[in-house]
């Protein structure tokens, strides 16, 4: 057997490590472009940017359009709404249920978790909710891409039954963010709780 010479080492490490992030990043988009649809105890939509006019961003406005159709739908009778205050000023939660109720969501039906600052203080709050309402299950909406690593972290707050659905919008910016995740996915696999 021939030795590699360092630099051919350096080159075919490199050549794995790409090879494995490229490989990561494809199951992961694939496994959050496949909605597993199914009736839940409640929905949660994970917030987003809010514009310093006050709205939904674009992608924000696509996770709460997608939570409708859901809700409408019959998968779920009540939503938590999740998100913190961003650098805009709003607080993600109350603007995510202030759109849902204008577009006839029932205010009574709306949860809000203005704590959820990130996708695992939201799968934390989740639970403390549904340990108070005595929900078992729950139905997470978001960006396909963000899909895998909220499913894991709810599981690991000791849901076994999470549905979900992606907010039918694409962007330029998910060619990083897609590849980001699997890095986010990743940690979220060894954070403790």
């Amino acid at each position: 057997m021939t030795k590699l010479s360092p630099a051919k080492r350096l080159f075919l490490s490199l050549v794995a490590v790409l090879g494995f992030l490229h490989l990561g990043t494809i199951v992961l988009v694939i496994a959050g472009l496949r909605d597993d649809l199914g009736h839940a105890d409640v929905g949660l939509v994970l917030g987003s940017k809010v514009e310093t006019n006050g709205t939904p961003s674009t992608r924000l406005r696509a996770r709460l359009d997608r939570t409708l159709e859901c809700y409408r739908a019959g998968y779920f009778p009540e939503i938590i709404v999740s998100g913190g205050i961003g650098k805009e000023g709003y607080d993600e939660a109350i603007v995510m249920r202030d759109y849902l109720v204008a577009h006839g969501l029932p205010g009574e039906h709306i949860l809000l978790d203005n704590k959820g600052v990130t996708t695992f203080a939201s799968a934390r709050n989740t639970r403390d909710i549904a340990q108070q309402r005595n929900f078992h299950s729950v139905f997470v909406i978001s960006q396909y891409f963000h899909l895998p690593r909220a499913r894991l972290a709810l599981h690991r707050f000791g849901f076994t039954t999470v549905y979900s659905a992606h907010a039918q919008y694409f962007e330029l910016r998910d060619i990083y963010s897609a590849p980001r995740e699997l890095f986010g996915y990743l940690s979220y696999c060894a954070r403790p709780l």
